[in-house]
């Protein structure tokens, strides 16, 4: 802490630079010559769009399941850092996606935390479980499962198969303002062993799936579906199918996304690079970044998460329409 017990004298000032040197004096910062403009006409962006493979994230968890014991397991996960210079953890600006493994027959404990989170289920069989109060919902491929925030949630894999799954979390929003709380359950997996298939923090892709096949296009080729609006304040996830050889550009917007490929493959094309994706893969689309996505050699299905509600509740949502 600093505080000057005497004012400066700011009327003996002759010149600009010996008024900034008092300024800097009693820590203040003049408006008119900053370093770095605070308004701007248009939103800068720190971050890249990026693409990383599920099967480089398989493999790399199968190693780590030879080389992190059960000890370590809590969380064995790898984080989809943003490729920027000096950036360790964020996906997006406000989201981060992890992928993360539990072997066959292995628990992670049970704990709770300000973020909210979600669960996209890729690779696992039947008695695969992510735990929520105490509660056992079933993790099928495709499913997606919702960890409100400050839930006590906990991962059992009870089949002879390892499980493989993607975390999405709001936690750089959370780092950002500040209320970040963590407490691990006093007993390892909280859980009265109950199993809930029609959970409301399921939805399960049997269900989704159909459902968004039967909505209507709203472009060619494309069908959107929100899956569990309104469960998480911060950030929202809606499924899209392209069919073959659909191109999608939905315009740019001021909210950050991520996108995990639920079915097929594809291509999201930006300004200076595009990416070829396949079932698993996540693609990173940050803020005010303009994407055409295009489904190749069948019908695809993609996962994207964004933090619209947030933006839209704080009137910061802007959406620009893409001129065909």
């Amino acid at each position: 802490m600093h505080d000057m017990e005497h004012a400066p004298d700011f009327d003996r000032t002759q010149t600009l630079p010996e008024l900034h040197a008092l300024l800097d004096g009693v820590q203040m910062k003049n408006g008119w010559a900053k370093p770095t403009p605070s308004m701007y006409p248009q939103p800068k962006q720190p971050f890249v769009p990026a693409h990383w493979r599920y099967a480089h994230a398989h493999a790399a968890l199968h190693a780590a399941g030879r080389l992190v014991g059960t000890e370590w397991a809590e969380r064995r996960n790898l984080i989809m850092a943003n490729p920027v210079p000096g950036n360790h953890f964020p996906t997006v600006n406000s989201l981060v996606a992890a992928y993360q493994m539990v072997k066959a027959g292995e628990t992670a404990r049970s704990h709770r935390h300000m973020p909210n989170a979600m669960r996209i289920a890729l690779d696992s069989k039947a008695q695969t479980y992510t735990i929520v109060e105490g509660v056992k919902v079933p993790m099928e491929p495709g499913d997606v499962l919702l960890t409100p925030n400050w839930c006590y949630h906990g991962h059992s894999n009870e089949a002879d198969v390892d499980a493989y799954w993607i975390d999405i979390l709001d936690s750089p929003t959370v780092h950002l303002l500040g209320p970040m709380f963590f407490e691990h359950h006093p007993q390892a997996v909280s859980t009265d062993g109950e199993v809930a298939p029609d959970s409301p923090m399921r939805v399960a892709y049997a269900d989704y799936r159909p459902r968004l096949a039967a909505q209507p296009e709203m472009a060619p080729g494309v069908r959107t579906l929100a899956l569990a609006p309104g469960v998480l304040p911060t950030f929202d996830r809606t499924a899209i199918e392209l069919a073959t050889g659909a191109r999608w550009s939905p315009g740019r917007s001021t909210a950050s996304e991520i996108f995990v490929v639920i079915e097929g493959q594809g291509r999201s094309q930006f300004d200076d690079c595009s990416f070829s994706w396949e079932r698993g893969d996540i693609v990173a689309v940050p803020y005010w970044t303009a994407a055409t996505h295009t489904s190749e050699g069948g019908d695809a299905v993609l996962l994207r998460m964004s933090d619209r509600p947030m933006l839209d509740k704080l009137g910061w949502l802007r959406e620009e329409s893409v001129v065909s």
